[in-house]
């Protein structure tokens, strides 16, 4: 009988160490994984970690986006923040894909908590631009928040819900020579410093301002206005429109990180 209850724990025993192992494999998988962000221009984003893609934002060229590819990549998931044609433009892209548009939370491919938090995407309630969804989840062990064409402030509710995120895309060119503040549908250069101190985040990456292939018409800000804000030695400009991260190496401080167009 002894005998047998010895068997019994050994065989026990091994079963934990070996389901322990799976485990820490798994774990240090995660770690080790990466998760790379493209820039395809605006606020759009083709996002790859842990096996799935995410395609964000695509637009119609026109305007501030008139001399820019329309974004047709490949994708598991197409996040939009609102039905405006230069951060929800669904055309020609496959019928198939899911699209996550509305605000609440979603459990999706991979494990991947999606959280979709509503803001105003105005100065007066949404009543010109009607709502915008920020969008916050974990990917390869890097939470990640797009906060789409937000401008209006953060209110308490929706700063519990974002969290200190890792990397922060954040619009940044918002109102820069419109007579009319109210017509601007993201933050300012000012307004988007006041974001970064706020949430604290440990990368960002600005995006929708001005660059050389937005048409003259365009009225957004170019990105030096928002970069003269910030502390010269958290910038770094990329040479390419590619940014990849590992969980292990992320900084402790905020730093900014701007990608080619």
């Amino acid at each position: 009988m002894r005998r047998r209850q010895i068997l019994r724990l050994a065989q026990g025993g091994l079963i934990s160490a070996f389901t322990a192992g799976i485990i820490a494999d798994a774990a240090k998988s995660q770690t080790n994984s990466t998760l790379k962000l493209e820039w395809l221009g605006h606020m759009s984003f083709l996002i790859s970690g842990d096996g799935v893609r995410f395609l964000t934002h695509p637009f119609r060229p026109a305007g501030c986006t008139a001399n820019l590819p329309a974004p047709t990549a490949a994708s598991d998931y197409i996040l939009i923040s609102s039905r405006l044609l230069d951060e929800g433009y669904l055309e020609n892209l496959p019928k198939d894909t899911r699209v996550l548009s509305e605000p609440g939370s979603y459990n999706i491919k991979g494990g991947i908590n999606m959280q979709g938090i509503t803001m105003d995407h105005d100065r007066i309630g949404g009543r010109r631009f009607g709502r915008n969804v920020a969008w916050r989840w974990k990917q390869s062990g890097i939470f990640v928040l797009h906060l789409g064409g937000a401008v209006a402030p953060i209110t308490a509710s929706q700063r519990i819900l974002m969290g200190r995120p890792d990397v922060l895309i954040l619009p940044v060119g918002g109102s820069a020579q419109s007579n009319d503040p109210m017509l601007s549908k993201s933050y300012s250069p000012i307004e988007a410093q006041a974001i970064v101190q706020e949430l604290n985040p440990r990368i960002v990456i600005p995006v929708y301002y001005r660059t050389d292939k937005s048409s003259k018409s365009c009225q957004l800000a170019y990105i030096d206005e928002f970069l003269a804000l910030m502390p010269k030695d958290s910038i770094k400009k990329l040479e390419g429109s590619s940014l990849e991260l590992n969980a292990s190496s992320l900084p402790q401080t905020t730093v900014i990180r701007v990608l080619k167009s």
